[in-house]
Formats: C-alpha cells, sequence, structure tokens
C-alpha cells in the first residue's frame, strides 16, 4: 500500500490542479496551470475546454513529476470539476462546438425571465431542487445549440448545430463528462453534477423528458449518470495515451460535493463552506432532499456504487474570492496576502460596504441584474476601508446563508468545516466566526475539493476500505472562536442588508 497513491484532477474556474494523496490523506504531488478567461461580452464568461484539456494533461505529467512518481502508482483518478458550466462537442472528432459556457455567464438571464412569466419556476425547482437560473446548464446547452451554427465544428465547413445535435452527432456535459471522455472515451457523469444541469430529476433520479422538451435537448446528447465513486469505474486510461499507463477513473464529484466528501461530512446536519472564486456552503441533509423555503438549493451530494444518494442543501455565492482578485485587477492591492494586513491597518472599514455582485446575486436573494456596489463612501474613504468592506462581503454573504441553511434545516450550526485558498487568512476565518457567531474548524488539508474526489475514486478501488479511515485521517489545523459582541454582529448584518438591497435589479439592457 505504501508505494501506491490515488491521484485527483481538480478542474476549477481559474485553473487546473492535479494531486496525488497517500493512504493518511497527505498530499504527495502537485501540479497546477491557469487557463485564460474569455469575456466576449459584459456578463459572458467562457473557457476555451481544449485548453482545459491540453492543461489537464500537462498537469498530470507536472505533478509525478512532481512527487517523483511513475504512472503505474496511481491505483485510481478522481475528478472534480467546476459545476456547470457546460460544453457540447462533436462526438466523432471529439471538438468543441463552442467555448464552454462558465457556470457564471449570465447571457441566457432573458430566457431564464422568459420561464419566470411562463410561472415554470416551481416545476423546475420540484424536479431539480435547483433555482432557475442562468447559473445552471440547461439554458447554456439552449443557447450553443441555436448560436454556435457557424462556428467550425472540426469539419471541413459550419454545419447546422441543431440537425446535427438531433442526428445524434453531438455530445453535451458539465467539465467532468468532459474529461472523463478525454481521459476514457466514455460519456458518463456522477449524480452530482447530473443535479447542477437543471435537466435531472434528482428525486427519480434520470434525466427528465420534459425538461429536456423544455429546453431543447436531445436525449442522446446527455452522459450517463453513474455515482459518485463507482466500483464499476467510468473506464480506465489509455496505456498509449499521454499518461502511458492504464489507470481507472473511478470517481468524480462537482467541486462543492467533493469538498463535503473531503471534509468527510458523511452525516445528516454535518455542513461545509468552500471559499474558492466563489463560495459554497453545504449541508448533508441525508437519504432526504429538503426543500428549501429560503432561496437555498436542494442538491445531490453524492452517491456510494449499491448505496442510497445522499442529498444536501446548498447556498451558492457567485463572488468571494473573485472580489478579492478584483482588488488586484484595479490595482488596490499587489498580491492577496496584503489584504489581512490592509484590513487590519484600520478599525473598521469607515461604513462602507460592498457588495461584490458582479455576475448577479446567487442564494439566497437571486437576482441575476444585481451588480457590484460599493455604498457608504466619503472623501476620507481609502483602499484599506475598500480591501476590508471586500473581506467583510464574505463574511456577511456566508451568514446570509448560514442563516437560511438553519431555517430550512431546524439545525443550528455549533461549528463550520471551512476550507479553500482563502482560509489560509486568519482575519478572514476569524471574522467569518465573528459575523455568523459560529466556531470555525479549518482542515490541516485545505485542499478538500481534491480530496474528495480522490476519497471518492479511492474508495471505488479498494484503496480505502471503510468512511472511517477518511474520518480518521480529518485534523483540525483551527479553531476560530466568536469575538465580536453578538449584537454588533447583528447590527453590521443588518446594514449589510441594506448595501444589498441597493445593488439588485440594476443591470438593463444596454447596461444603462
Amino acid at each position: 500500500m505504501s508505494d501506491t497513491y490515488v491521484g485527483a484532477i481538480d478542474q476549477g474556474t481559474t485553473g487546473t490542479r492535479f494531486m496525488v494523496f497517500d493512504h493518511d490523506g497527505s498530499v504527495v504531488a502537485n501540479a497546477y496551470e491557469k487557463h485564460e478567461q474569455i469575456y466576449p461580452e459584459p456578463g459572458w464568461v467562457e473557457h476555451d475546454p481544449m485548453e482545459i484539456w491540453e492543461n489537464t494533461k500537462q498537469v498530470v505529467k507536472d505533478g509525478l513529476a512532481d512527487g517523483g512518481l511513475s504512472p503505474d502508482q496511481l491505483d485510481a483518478l478522481g475528478i472534480t470539476n467546476q459545476r456547470e458550466t457546460t460544453i457540447v462537442w462533436d462526438a466523432e472528432t471529439g471538438k468543441p462546438v463552442h467555448n464552454a459556457l462558465v457556470w457564471q455567464d449570465r447571457r441566457t438571464t432573458d430566457r431564464v425571465e422568459e420561464i419566470q412569466e411562463a410561472d415554470k419556476v416551481e416545476w423546475i425547482r420540484e424536479k431539480t431542487g435547483l433555482e432557475c437560473d442562468a447559473y445552471f446548464s440547461a439554458t447554456k446547452v439552449e443557447w450553443i445549440l441555436d448560436n454556435a451554427d457557424q462556428i467550425k465544428t472540426g469539419r471541413a465547413r459550419p454545419e447546422d448545430i441543431r440537425d446535427r445535435a438531433e442526428s445524434g452527432e453531438l455530445l453535451m456535459g458539465t467539465i467532468d463528462t468532459w474529461l472523463i471522455y478525454n481521459l476514457t472515451g466514455n460519456h458518463i457523469t456522477d449524480v452530482s453534477n447530473a443535479s447542477r444541469t437543471m435537466l435531472y430529476n434528482i428525486r427519480e433520479l434520470e434525466w427528465d423528458d420534459e425538461l429536456l422538451e423544455e429546453f431543447s435537448v436531445p436525449r442522446s446528447m446527455v452522459p450517463e449518470v453513474r455515482p459518485s465513486s463507482d466500483e464499476k469505474t467510468y473506464g480506465t486510461t489509455d496505456a498509449d495515451g499521454f499518461l502511458g499507463a492504464e489507470v481507472p477513473v473511478a470517481g468524480a464529484l462537482g467541486d462543492q460535493q467533493a469538498a463535503l466528501f473531503g471534509q468527510t461530512c458523511f452525516d445528516t446536519g454535518d455542513a461545509k463552506n468552500t471559499y474558492g472564486t466563489g463560495s459554497f456552503f453545504l449541508m448533508n441533509t441525508g437519504e432526504e432532499a429538503v426543500a428549501s423555503d429560503h432561496g437555498l438549493l436542494t442538491t445531490i451530494g453524492f452517491q456510494r456504487s449499491g448505496e442510497p444518494v445522499q442529498y444536501a442543501l446548498e447556498g451558492s455565492i457567485f463572488i468571494t474570492g473573485a472580489a478579492i482578485e478584483w482588488l488586484e485587477d484595479v490595482e488596490l492591492i499587489d498580491d492577496p496576502a496584503e489584504t489581512a494586513e490592509l484590513a487590519r491597518s484600520v478599525d473598521s472599514t469607515d461604513g462602507v460596504y460592498f457588495v461584490p455582485a458582479f455576475t448577479g446575486l446567487g442564494a439566497p436573494h437571486w437576482d441575476g441584474r444585481a451588480r457590484g456596489t460599493i455604498v457608504g463612501m466619503t472623501r476620507g474613504t481609502r483602499r484599506e476601508h475598500i480591501v476590508r468592506a471586500t473581506l467583510e462581503s464574505i463574511a456577511f454573504q456566508t451568514r446570509d446563508v448560514a442563516e437560511a441553511m438553519e431555517a430550512d434545516s431546524g439545525v443550528e450550526m455549533t461549528s463550520l468545516k471551512v476550507d479553500g485558498g482563502a482560509v489560509k487568512n486568519n482575519y478572514l476565518c476569524q471574522l467569518q466566526s465573528d459575523i455568523i457567531q459560529t466556531d470555525i474548524a479549518r482542515p490541516k488539508v485545505d485542499e478538500t475539493t481534491a480530496l474528495g474526489s480522490a476519497y471518492a475514486a479511492g474508495l471505488a478501488v479498494g484503496y480505502w476500505e471503510t468512511v472511517d479511515e477518511l474520518r480518521d485521517n480529518w485534523q483540525v489545523d483551527k479553531t476560530f472562536k466568536p469575538k465580536m459582541a453578538s449584537g454588533d454582529a447583528d447590527k453590521k448584518q443588518a446594514r449589510w442588508e441594506e448595501a444589498v438591497d441597493r445593488s439588485l435589479d440594476w443591470a438593463r439592457d444596454g447596461g444603462d
């Protein structure tokens, strides 16, 4: 056992990482590569699927070199991915017909509003557990089929995309499906990713014919749905391919479900929050798909081979880490590591509140036309105040979701497990504890997204025998306890809600 490992491909919004884990859940190899963010128009966000695939191959090779490992030492590969991001490709050539439409992309907001006006929101929510929003895959694949007609498909001339889809020549999938297809040749997704498409019935556990018809997606385009940890495996890599070995691809989870799995949230009521480009707060609700009355999503958490699906409640916050990236973009900071020092250098935000609704607001507001807003500035406002307000916005948005989560689940949280790049920032973790008024537990291995997909793959092939082994691996690095008086936290949160109100329903056609 000591000389074999499990690898995880973590394909995220800004880049692709490959990590290798040993039996203790420790990282033994690591490589990362960024990819281009493409913004064709305001509110549109795209990625180049071929760039992502090339980067994936590169980081796998680089990661193995980093650890001094050979591909033969990998017992299995797991995949975790940015969810909802959607690709359509030619089944014969394997070439995309258009760039991937990223989960942040808002170009289908008008289509979503048509659905809302047709009074179909509840109908969709009952089937999928999702809010009808441009965030999810259904309107994205519909847009590609309607608008990519003049894009070359890898053949000699442009073809009518929708006709080709109807005739079974095109495939669609989220990023996990794209990677599994390129790694194994098989068109497969897992239940967690399927549940994010707005085309999958999470109670019947099958693609929904009525939803496929609503969004004009031929059934022949959608992938086979498998457990997140699959003893049958999704296939193997090609011995003659880039890896030079046959390695089973045996686990896949959408990134937030992977973090839930990696944080060992296997029991009803276990909760975690992942801080990445956005932040995603999930609570395991067991075998019950709990409907939300407070703007949360009901989603599939994970499924192991031969076991029932485990459901989760989710609060999706679109912009958190991306707000810190924006500070860099506008040159208010040179490096994200500066934010804690700058924030500490002032006693408060001096009344400044920043609502980072760059791509609308997710849970619990669900306003695709909300836009980024800074309120409360005076002539005395300095960059330190704006930086502090940016960090506070992450904490406020998380409290919005935490309160909704408690109301829907009836479970009062005493501790929240956190992960993702931003949790390395002690200032942010303490601020989060103060604003939510609960303990924040940061694990020693904070790349829990990659770890979760490795766990899923490793369990499938017997590298780990039971989830108890995974629980034993989980260790706290640091716990943050509230230092702020609850009354002060409540007042700040109330003022935040006023700032949110000013960001709502801002974007209109033409940007006016």
